[in-house]
């Protein structure tokens, strides 16, 4: 494959969630949208498919020797690489349907296992969040345009293990989550859809998001780097070791998002 121009692949990254997000916000804003039902008995919407079609037609163009796998092309989940780029071209559908908002582009390379380079856009929330070249993630305050704006670094917090402020999913809430945060010191909870749960552990705002359920890589892929460039980590749940990204099926474990001074407990 060669040389991956990092510098090249923020711009193209960038440009294609906005892109798209302009196309998703144009679909939630009208008065009605159809919604369909995958194999898998997940929501897909027009916004999903025109998202899709757009950031694929984009990152295939500019990058036609990196492997593509995303959520909305089935043939794509039987591919494998070591290096490859994996997009979720409307993450959180289901606040996409109920026009709650917390929905995002997830757009990320995974190199080795690893998210290296991501993008994470929350149109109706006016924030995104992304990795620059050098691997370091920032806030971009919008308006968004054509030409970056204001970037403002993002880093994890030094987190208090006597007065933690928990993250968890908006959608998916269930008791053996709880039972977990229960074990811990808890100053304060919030929830939130998608991948914005890694972003706002990514800037601090949460110390801990884990998720005790059912995902895929193309979910979380964009919102690790994210955390990563932020000095945040992702572990498996069962064990605590580094999850990582080109596994069968593209079905992740249980895992915790977390700021590296949070002390974890045991499942």
């Amino acid at each position: 494959m060669g040389y991956l121009d990092y510098e090249k692949l923020t711009t193209v990254m960038r440009g294609l969630a906005l892109e798209a997000g302009e196309k998703i916000m144009e679909i939630y804003n009208s008065d009605d949208f159809d919604v369909k039902v995958k194999s898998d008995d997940s929501p897909v919407t027009a916004a999903d498919e025109a998202a899709d079609a757009l950031i694929s037609a984009g990152l295939r163009a500019a990058f036609p020797d990196v492997l593509l796998v995303t959520e909305e092309q089935a043939a794509s989940h039987a591919e494998r690489a070591d290096t490859f780029l994996i997009v979720d071209p409307l993450d959180g559908t289901k606040e996409f349907i109920n026009r709650r908002g917390d929905f995002t582009v997830n757009i990320a390379l995974v190199e080795n296992g690893v998210p290296t380079r991501g993008i994470v856009y929350a149109p109706a929330k006016a924030r995104m969040f992304f990795t620059k070249a050098d691997g370091r993630s920032v806030e971009e305050a919008g308006p968004f345009g054509s030409v970056v704006g204001h970037c403002m670094p993002i880093q994890v917090a030094d987190s208090d293990n006597q007065a933690l402020m928990v993250v968890a999913s908006k959608s998916h809430r269930d008791q053996a989550t709880d039972d977990y945060i229960g074990k811990y010191a808890v100053k304060d909870m919030k929830s939130a859809g998608s991948s914005l749960k890694f972003c706002l552990v990514a800037t601090g705002e949460a110390d801990l998001y884990p998720r005790l359920g059912r995902t895929m890589e193309w979910d979380t892929a964009a919102g690790h780097a994210v955390l990563s460039g932020a000095g945040g980590c992702v572990v498996r749940f069962d064990d605590l070791t580094p999850l990582l990204y080109g596994k069968d099926s593209y079905a992740n474990p249980f895992f915790i998002a977390t700021a590296p001074s949070v002390v974890l407990k045991e499942g």
